[in-house]
């Protein structure tokens, strides 16, 4: 079997499943968001939800608009407050103690390697990287499962994407999904589960492959999974989690195969607005593209590695006059991390904004909402038309290093270049 039949099989308490068969799951972890979640308490309590089925497996997660930027975004936490109260749910983070929901939950254990995780926001599939089956579902499903504690599930095919090679300098994960994204297509895994393998893996961090399994739902995956090694389980073990190894057998049969070599990878950028639409830095940098802001954070990638790199680039050089460079950490510990290693001032020597933890521009909501023909190069995941602001702004998504050099140069650049 596949790592999602496996996993599936295991919740489903069978020896075995097949591709295409539906099955009616317990929840390990339910999460929901200030988007989000207000729909899915509506539903619970138009369904006759009084009490919701187990409310330690909830998870509420206030992280879009906040620290909340109008009444609307105020009234929005608030309900989910109040609902939290009520309900006796002790995992509900507000700001001082949150994150960036898909940075938070692993980084405090609340997620691990075999669980089932369903959360309304297509992102919920970073935590495949722990071995976990996680997917987004809609806020309705979220009201199911606060209702019954399950929910139900197809099998998906699987796509097998085997990584060997050694990455160059600045080359990270954030290309590996972005090349991957650009030679499946955004519909090319639709419901599809994309599976990692390959020497190469001992290359990517935990880090990487939280960036790598959250947007495999750009591809359109259902999941983005990782086998469980000594990378996770040394991840795990931190958090005083037990779990045990999780492969595949040599002879599984994949709907489908890719091979990438990360020696011949270079630093990607995907044009608007799709984010298959991928060049190497090298021919983006040719092209001479100005940009007015950068975006260096979010669930892709917001976490310490992220700005580390960011900060390898960004140290002893200034911003370029014309640009906004906006630095968003995915967590309170990741504050904490910069703070203690240096790179907060180096992203302050180098005038860029350090703000609190929020998804905040990536989708457009605040700090750092684009104006009419602005040009942004971001870490985020998405590159729509409208994505971070006016519908005539354009984003161009990128590694951090590459985001942080063309902050300093004002324009898209390599930053093997510098």
């Amino acid at each position: 079997m596949t790592l999602a039949q496996k996993i599936l099989a295991r919740k489903a308490g069978k020896s075995r499943v097949e591709p295409g068969e539906f099955l009616l799951l317990d929840v390990d972890v339910a999460l929901a968001n200030d988007i989000t979640a207000p729909l899915a308490i509506q539903k619970f309590k138009e369904y006759g939800g009084e009490k919701v089925h187990d409310p330690d497996r909830i998870v509420l997660v206030p992280d879009h608009f906040v620290p909340n930027k109008d009444i609307e975004s105020a009234m929005q936490v608030k309900l989910l407050r109040e609902f939290a109260e009520e309900q006796g749910i002790k995992h509900f983070y507000e700001v001082g103690r949150m994150g960036i929901e898909h940075v938070l939950l692993p980084e405090e254990g609340l997620v691990k390697s075999g669980d089932l995780v369903v959360g309304a926001d297509s992102h919920t599939c970073t935590y495949g990287a722990l071995g976990a089956f996680a997917t987004g579902v809609g806020s309705t499903d979220i009201a199911g499962v606060y209702l019954t504690g399950r929910v139900w599930l197809r099998v998906p095919e699987s796509i097998k994407v085997q990584l060997v090679g050694s990455f160059k300098d600045f080359v990270t994960a954030k290309d590996v999904i972005l090349k991957l994204i650009s030679i499946l297509g955004v519909d090319g895994a639709n419901y599809r589960a994309l599976e990692f393998f390959g020497p190469a893996l001992r290359e990517i961090s935990m880090d990487g492959r939280f960036t790598i399994s959250n947007m495999a739902i750009e591809a359109g995956g259902k999941a983005g999974l990782f086998p469980v090694d000594e990378v996770t389980m040394a991840y795990e073990k931190e958090r005083n989690i037990e779990v045990e190894t999780l492969s595949v057998d040599e002879d599984t049969v994949y709907w489908k195969e890719v091979h990438l070599d990360l020696s011949q990878l270079e630093p990607q950028v995907a044009y608007p607005f799709l984010p298959s639409n991928t060049k190497d830095v090298t021919e983006a940098e040719r092209e001479g593209i100005k940009v007015d802001q950068v975006v260096i954070g979010s669930c892709t990638n917001g976490r310490i590695e992220d700005l580390r790199l960011a900060a390898q680039v960004l140290k002893g050089r200034k911003v370029a006059p014309h640009v906004r460079c906006i630095v968003i950490p995915g967590s309170q510990n990741v504050v904490k991390r910069a703070l203690k290693e240096g790179l907060v001032d180096i992203f302050l020597e180098s005038e860029c904004v350090f703000s609190t933890p929020t998804c905040g521009p990536c989708l457009g909501g605040h700090m750092g909402v684009l104006a009419e023909g602005e040009v942004a190069v971001s870490t985020t995941n998405r590159n729509f038309v409208g994505r971070m602001g006016h519908p005539k702004s354009k984003v161009f998504l990128a590694s951090p290093a590459v985001a942080a050099a063309s902050a300093v140069r004002g324009y898209i650049a390599d930053p093997r270049r510098l």
